[in-house]
């Protein structure tokens, strides 16, 4: 019997590094694909150049796909707690032309590159705009989604 594909979440809030590169060479992703809008971090590791040269050691592919990340607006929304107006902010985000094109980059990706995990930043994917993406590519791909929760500080 053919096993199910999944797509993979994590979110690296109060997780230090190694915890979540073993999380995700233990789940056994190909491929990071980096959702945030601003790829700097004050939590050391999870900068961009850090965070693919981290996942490279493991052979764990990184891509970042700006066009997936939430607007300022969105992420202001998100740490008032008011999901309601991120989930606004971002479905019409979801409607602009890059974030369309790089929606369709990563169902491909998903079909043709192995385990792929979608990143950003907070722990609770109900929290986090990488639920919508999530979902929308399981309609998209057919797959179901495992949300990764490494282990915390």
């Amino acid at each position: 019997m053919a096993r199910a594909r999944k797509l993979f979440t994590i979110g690296y809030e109060q997780t230090p590094p190694k915890a979540a590169l073993d999380e995700l060479q233990n789940a056994g992703i190909k491929l990071l694909v980096d959702v945030r809008a601003v790829v700097s971090s004050r939590r050391p590791g999870f900068s961009k150049n850090q965070l693919a040269a981290a996942l490279d050691e493991r052979g764990i592919g990184y891509i970042h796909m700006k066009g997936l990340g939430t607007p300022k607006e969105g992420r202001l929304a998100a740490r008032s707690g008011d999901m309601q107006s991120l989930q606004r902010i971002y479905a019409k985000h979801l409607k602009t032309p890059q974030a369309k094109e790089e929606l369709d980059e990563l169902s491909a990706l998903v079909t043709k590159a192995g385990p792929v995990c979608i990143l950003c930043y907070e722990r609770d994917h109900r929290h986090c705009h990488r639920k919508w993406i999530a979902e929308i590519i399981e309609d998209r791909n057919g797959v179901k989604t495992e949300n990764l929760l490494p282990k915390q500080l």
